[in-house]
Order: structure tokens, then C-alpha cells, then sequence
């Protein structure tokens, strides 16, 4: 038996995940709080409580496992703390485990991020006795395992759904969230990070990416209206994206694929703009091309150095025969690339007064200088348009930001950093 009583000598947490790990193969998402608290429990950490985000990145909800994470559908609210202003709040927003004021009995709380990779999912708070390092360091490899515990159980939870909605959603917001990659993605060479507004009432944006080797695929498109026509355009033009990339279609061959599905199958006659876009990361190339869409941007080195204007097609249902030029340009390690939408720019204040272009990457650029993560920045971004238009927008906003690190870039210490 080793000097702390284990007699397989493993340090709580390798004993603690093993548990956790073999509980979660067949329990629900309902039943992962008590099976976590009960394995937690054991290894000297006390109290454990999963706060998962809601989708506007606001407030950290409570994940029970019973009837009130059903929120509105079980006549209850869900026991919450907001993301601004509070201990697990700037925990979220740090990506960084955050201490707690000492409690009656002299245990601390431990407010631990809970992240997928570099998807922030919530924040795990747990009660640890004063200096227990190995407590400590156990709750953030408890944090990590709850995450892709959540992450594989929740699409099968209809209460989760509900939990991390604050209101009812839209067919076509339902739409566009189901078809979504995950919001933020990292490794040595990139980072990316997207965000959508108004999340329960998205009509006709959307934005998708994919990596295939050192290859990164980026799309952002904009179908014509906002309701649930419009997002049956969206998820269209999605889908054939996705299909003909797979297929190793070109970006030329990818917008006439979108183009063909959108007159064979969408009776609408809706139409959408778009820039599809690719990155070798080894080399820092990018090449794309825009369908009648706003210009991509270049943020380098703390400036706006470049807009990436490039001869469009038509837009993509019209079929008018003009076809887009590929364009290309070299990024350089640390650049920031963001493609967006026009509601981004064109959300107005009630003078009437637009967001604007240069409001925009300006925003990005005071991001980049305060060393925020991309996630953060863009969450921040987002609630900055909300607040210039009291809410509100009459359009849907979005924005793709891709940080590329150079092909000798170092893995992240913090998950998400820019």
C-alpha cells in the first residue's frame, strides 16, 4: 500500500478518471452529476457541480441530471451564474482554474474550465482543502473527461437541449445549430472560432470548415431572407459543400455543386452569397473565392493590412453563368483571417447607425492586442454588436476567424489561445 492508502499506487486522479470513465459507457447524460460527485467524492473532492454554457455564451447553467435541466419545459428555471462578474465566469472566459474564497470550514472552491479540445463547454466547480495540490490537479483532469463525456452524451439529451437555451428557437435556427461544426477548433497550426446572431432566430447564415490533412476548408454563406426557407437554402448549400469537398472537388467545382443542388432541389428560388476558402498550413497559402459575398479581411500584426477583394461569381441559385476567379494570397505566422457576413457590419443602433467594417476589425484587432483567446474575442465581439443594437438585429450576423501559427507552430499551452 503506498504512502497515501492506494494500494495500486496511482494518484487519485488516474484512480478517479479510470471510475469515471468505466461508469460513462452506459449511463445517460441525466446520470453523469451523480456518477461524477460519487466517484469525485472518493478521491477527495467534494461538492462537484457541472455548469454548462448557454448558446449565447451569457450565463453557466446547473447540470442536475433531473427534471429542471428540462428549464421552461419543466416550469422551472435552471439555477445559473453569469459569465460576466463572477468566479466561474472568469474562469470561462480565461480558460484558467480560478480559486475561490475560503468557505466556514476552511475549504476552498475550485472553478475549473471545461473544455473539449478548445470548445469551452462550462466550468466544473469543486471544494478542495487549502494546498491540496493533487486535489487540484486531479479536478482539471476530472474537468477534461466531463467534457467529452458531455460532448458524446449530449446530442442524445433533449433536456441538455433545453438547458443550454435561455428561449425558444426557431425551425430555422434548429436548422443551422444541428448542422454546425463546433464553434472553436485547435491544434499546432490554426485556430479557428465562429459565432452566429440572432442565435434563436438564425435565418439564412451559416459558416462551415473542415480539415483534411494540412489542408483547412473554410465557407461562410449568406441564403437570401430570414426565415425557414431561408435556412432550408443554408443547410443546402451546406450539405452540398460537404459532399463535394469530400469528393476532392476544387473551390471552383464546390460553388457549382452548390449551385446545381440549389436549382434541382430548393423550389424557393432563394439564392446564396458565399466565400469558400482554403489553407495549406504548411506553406500559409490561401486561396478562395467569393460568390457575390463581403471581402474576407487580413489582420497582421496588430493592423488591418489587406481586404481580400477577388472577381465574384454570381450568387450561387442564379444561375447567370459568371463564373469566379480564383484568388490567392500569403499569410504570415500570427495573421488573423475573417470572413463574415454583412449583418456583422450593417447591424444598426436605433440612430440608425451601422456597426460598420472598420468598427469590426478594429474590435478584433484590441482582441488580438489584450492577447485574448479567439473564442473569447469572439464571444466579447458578438455581445458588442448585441449591445450597439440594444439586442436586437433585424439580421443575421456571422463571423469565421481562423489564426494560422505558421508551419512551425508550437501546440498551445492555453487550449484556444491566440
Amino acid at each position: 500500500m503506498n504512502a497515501e492508502g492506494r494500494p495500486d499506487g496511482r494518484p487519485r486522479g488516474g484512480r478517479l478518471l479510470c471510475d469515471v470513465l468505466a461508469a460513462s459507457h452506459v449511463i445517460s447524460l441525466e446520470q453523469v452529476p451523480d456518477i461524477v460527485a460519487e466517484h469525485a467524492a472518493r478521491a477527495g473532492l467534494a461538492d462537484v457541480r457541472i455548469y454548462v454554457v448557454d448558446l449565447q455564451q451569457q450565463v453557466l447553467r446547473l447540470l442536475t441530471g433531473r427534471g429542471e435541466d428540462a428549464g421552461r419545459a419543466s416550469g422551472r428555471d435552471p439555477e445559473e451564474i453569469r459569465v460576466e462578474g463572477t468566479l466561474g465566469g472568469r474562469a470561462y472566459q480565461s480558460v484558467e482554474t480560478v480559486t475561490g474564497h475560503p468557505e466556514g470550514d476552511g475549504a476552498h472552491h475550485l472553478w475549473v474550465p471545461i473544455l473539449d479540445g478548445t470548445e469551452r463547454i462550462g466550468v466544473l466547480r469543486v471544494t478542495v482543502d487549502p494546498g491540496d495540490e493533487e486535489a487540484a490537479s486531479a479536478a482539471e483532469c476530472l474537468a477534461g473527461l466531463v467534457a467529452l463525456i458531455v460532448v458524446s452524451k449530449g446530442p442524445a439529451s433533449d433536456s441538455f437541449a433545453r438547458l443550454v437555451r435561455r428561449r425558444d428557437m426557431t425551425v430555422s435556427a434548429e436548422l443551422q445549430w444541428r448542422l454546425l461544426p463546433p464553434m472553436t477548433f485547435s491544434n499546432d497550426a490554426v485556430v479557428i472560432g465562429g459565432a452566429l446572431e440572432p442565435a434563436y432566430k438564425l435565418g439564412g447564415d451559416t459558416f462551415d470548415y473542415g480539415l483534411a490533412g494540412d489542408i483547412v476548408h473554410l465557407a461562410v454563406f449568406d441564403a437570401m431572407g430570414h426565415d425557414t426557407s431561408a435556412g432550408i437554402t443554408a443547410s443546402l448549400a451546406i450539405a452540398a459543400h460537404r459532399n463535394s469537398r469530400l469528393q476532392g472537388a476544387s473551390l471552383v467545382e464546390s460553388g457549382r455543386a452548390i449551385e446545381e443542388t440549389l436549382i434541382e432541389e430548393d423550389e424557393s428560388d432563394r439564392f446564396v452569397t458565399a466565400v469558400l476558402a482554403e489553407l495549406d498550413t504548411r506553406t500559409g497559402e490561401l486561396s478562395w473565392i467569393s460568390h457575390g459575398h463581403p471581402a474576407p479581411v487580413v489582420i497582421r500584426g496588430g493592423r488591418w493590412v489587406t481586404t481580400l477583394d477577388c472577381e465574384p461569381g454570381h450568387p450561387l441559385g442564379t444561375d447567370l453563368g459568371v463564373e469566379p476567379r480564383v484568388c490567392r494570397e500569403q499569410l504570415e505566422p500570427g495573421d488573423r483571417l475573417l470572413l463574415y457576413t454583412d449583418g456583422i457590419v450593417e447591424a444598426r443602433d436605433p440612430n440608425k447607425e451601422e456597426f460598420g467594417l472598420v468598427r469590426f476589425v478594429d474590435f478584433i484587432i484590441r482582441a488580438n492586442a489584450d492577447r485574448l483567446p479567439v473564442p473569447e474575442t469572439l464571444r466579447r465581439l458578438v455581445h458588442s454588436i448585441l449591445v450597439h443594437h440594444e439586442g436586437r438585429l433585424d439580421d443575421d450576423a456571422t463571423v469565421l476567424l481562423l489564426e494560422w501559427h505558421g508551419s512551425g507552430g508550437a501546440p498551445r499551452a492555453v487550449p484556444g489561445a491566440g
